[in-house]
């Protein structure tokens, strides 16, 4: 097999970094049973990171401290109906590393008031040799 063969074509790529986001942002919908947050653990690397940006004040999540909270509220009622949707992206992919940068929307029932919401993310995905995963998400909400 040459090198070139070895290397999976662009749009092929594409779909399993799709597919990667598409996972994520599913792993926190509450809306059709329990949300499958374990999912976190399949597409991100096993020492990824996840960063919450407000302003000028950055949060620095391993897997499990982002992950603990956000179950807990999507599982004890404080948290329902939640959803969260990439509506827009744009992504690079250079050999071995991708870069996305996408708009989502969100919306669910917090403490028993409906809310909607959006933001940015910004995802960095790694070649591995189980496939593509994510090494790093940080996000902002609108």
């Amino acid at each position: 097999m040459s090198a070139d063969q070895s290397r999976p074509e662009p749009d092929a790529v594409k779909a399993e970094l799709d597919e990667l986001m598409r996972l994520f942002f599913s792993a926190f919908t509450n809306t059709d049973g329990p949300p499958r947050t374990d999912r976190i653990h399949e597409v991100f690397i096993p020492r990824g990171t996840i960063i919450r940006q407000t302003g000028d004040q950055s949060v620095v999540y391993d897997l499990e401290s982002f992950v603990a909270p956000r179950r807990r509220i999507l599982t004890d009622g404080t948290l329902t109906e939640f959803s969260e949707w990439e509506v827009s992206e744009r992504t690079e992919i250079y050999g071995s590393i991708a870069h996305r940068f996408s708009e989502y929307r969100k919306s669910g029932v917090q403490n028993g008031e409906r809310f909607e919401g959006g933001g940015h993310k910004t995802t960095q995905f790694v070649r591995t040799p189980a496939g593509w995963r994510i090494s790093s998400l940080a996000w902002e909400d609108a």
